[in-house]
């Protein structure tokens, strides 16, 4: 029944993509062939919006199909140098433009959630969705108390999509593990799976609020990013009611300029934000696409950014930290080889790799793009040259760090817009040599050891006990060790009494042979018989009853 199911949606998705044209991007690829196969299975010959271009078509078929594809398309609107513009422009639209659900259906759910009438919560509430996006929309309010907020509201039963377009993504990927070495080696199950558990966060409104806070908390007091406040009294899994915030969109770069933004700074501390997110707190923004920030723009000079929807966060373990920091250190020195044997430690390469052979792939798709800006540089050709490089040494994605590689995309895409001449390694470098110098110079260790003190003095007195322990212990241990090496020694023993009865046993029958070949060849004398006889009979004995060995 569930194949049944996933053949179902699979058609669909098929007649969605066909009846707005959309096998028209298969033309010019070697997949061209199978345009008629599409259509046939599509059973819709005739286009929707046939007249619209071809970058509206997509996004009005990317929103019909869900939210998982709405996202697919909002990761895209940033990647301006992968995407044509006009494709790009419109999903650009995706961000905050998705069709709103009822305002009906939005008073219900808070209703609902609240447990209470919304005049019993709010002095003012606006039906009108201030913006809409792909799981939730949001609505402007006033509380009783007299705060603006504005009101997330989850979409009526998005959970019930998300999970179908998952099982679809999660049959997908086990068919191509199945088939392919490539989707073996890029783990494309394990991707899903992170891609699952992320989705399945960001649908619990109760997780965004605490990321939200945590955020926050990170940035309390900064100059260079703000969070609103949640207020916890009216959030629930379905509903999340927050600060409301005025800001400027940072999509909208000519409004910037016109109100005076140094858009060199601006880009610089999106930049700084996002190593400080990753290394300073192993927690960051992993939807950063330009529908969710804004930038208070007070004092252009140090404008501040404004950050909401922070319902997909990452997080990165030490290991992760220190092993990316060494990484990106190399490669601003070029040093391709300090790159190569980092990754074998890792273990995303196999030991046996060639690490000159590596080096030299990595410089030939790392050298092009030093000295240039972001106007300058294909990062679409880089990106494919990695991937080449990724497929010859057979190189191992890491689900753990999906999220981080993606919000990469978005960094490079919005500082793109902002400002394209800005070096994105060049603002890097100094910041990750100095959290290094933090994590690994005389200062990271007095921390280390003024933090670990105060468990050595609560631990201190146990010490001979746990010491007295151990050795008794171990003395225990060494007398199975002696017991064991007894029987091991005994067993040896056994082992050469056995192999010699074997031996005797052997030569008893062979003389016993040989006592009738020489009784039935001379039967006249019966002595030569008698003897080997008698010699059989002295080996069989000695089968029976070995000599003991020391």
């Amino acid at each position: 029944m569930n194949s049944i199911r996933q053949l179902h949606h699979a058609l669909t998705i098929n007649r969605t993509l066909v009846r707005y044209g959309l096998d028209e991007f298969l033309t010019p690829t070697p997949l061209a062939f199978l345009r008629p196969v599409a259509k046939l299975f599509s059973l819709n010959f005739k286009k929707s919006a046939q007249d619209k271009p071809r970058g509206e078509r997509l996004r009005l078929a990317l929103i019909e199909l869900g939210p998982i594809y709405i996202k697919l398309g909002q990761m895209l609107s940033t990647r301006r140098d992968l995407v044509p513009p006009d494709i790009a422009d419109e999903l650009a639209r995706l961000q905050d433009q998705v069709d709103p659900f009822s305002s009906e259906a939005a008073k219900n759910v808070v209703e609902q959630q609240l447990g209470a009438r919304l005049e019993a919560v709010f002095s003012d509430f606006n039906t009108t969705p201030l913006a809409s996006a792909s799981i939730a929309q949001v609505h402007e309010a006033t509380l009783k108390t007299g705060e603006q907020v504005v009101v997330k509201v989850l979409r009526p039963k998005i959970r019930q999509k998300i999970r179908r377009d998952l099982s679809m993504m999660h049959e997908l990927a086990n068919w191509a593990e199945k088939y392919s070495s490539e989707a073996r080696r890029l783990r494309i199950k394990e991707v899903v799976k992170e891609y699952d558990a992320t989705l399945e966060r960001e649908v619990d409104l109760r997780i965004e609020a605490a990321n939200t806070s945590h955020l926050r908390h990170n940035f309390k007091e900064s100059e260079l990013l703000y969070v609103p406040k949640v207020y916890w009294d009216f959030t629930r899994s379905k509903v999340m009611v927050v600060e409301k915030i005025a800001g400027t969109p940072i999509g909208d770069v000519r409004r910037l300029k016109d109100e005076g933004v140094n858009m060199k700074e601006l880009a610089d501390r999106g930049v700084e934000i996002f190593f400080t997110q990753v290394f300073r707190d192993s927690f960051f923004h992993a939807d950063m696409h330009p529908g969710n920030i804004f930038v208070d723009t007070t004092n252009p000079e140090k404008p501040q950014y404004i950050a909401i929807d922070c319902g997909i966060m990452g997080t990165l373990d030490e290991d992760d930290k220190r092993y990316l920091a060494h990484n990106f250190l190399a490669f601003f020195d070029r040093d391709y080889k300090r790159i190569a044997e980092l990754h074998v430690e890792s273990g995303w390469i196999d030991e046996d790799v060639s690490i000159p052979e590596f080096e030299s792939a990595i410089r030939a798709a790392c050298e092009p793009i030093f000295g240039k800006s972001l106007a300058e540089i294909s990062f679409g050709h880089f990106l494919i040259q990695l991937f080449q490089t990724a497929r010859r040494f057979n190189m191992q994605v890491q689900p753990q760090l999906v999220l981080l590689q993606k919000t990469l995309l978005y960094v490079e895409g919005l500082g793109r817009q902002l400002y394209p001449e800005l070096d994105l390694w060049e603002t890097a470098q100094p910041y990750l040599k100095k959290w290094l110098r933090e994590q690994i110079g005389p200062k990271a260790i007095f921390e280390e050891v003024k933090t670990q003190f105060p468990d050595w003095l609560h631990k201190a007195p146990k010490i001979p006990g746990l010491l007295f322990d151990n050795v008794h212990r171990l003395g225990q241990e060494l007398e199975k060790f002696d017991s064991l090496k007894q029987e091991l020694t005994q067993l040896e023993q056994y082992k050469i009494r056995q192999n010699a009865a074997q031996k005797h046993a052997i030569l008893g029958i062979g003389f016993a042979l040989l006592s009738g070949l020489l009784y039935l060849g001379i039967p006249y004398d019966w002595w030569p018989a008698l003897g080997a006889a008698a010699i059989s009979g002295l080996f069989l004995v000695r089968s029976l009853w070995p000599i003991k060995t020391n």
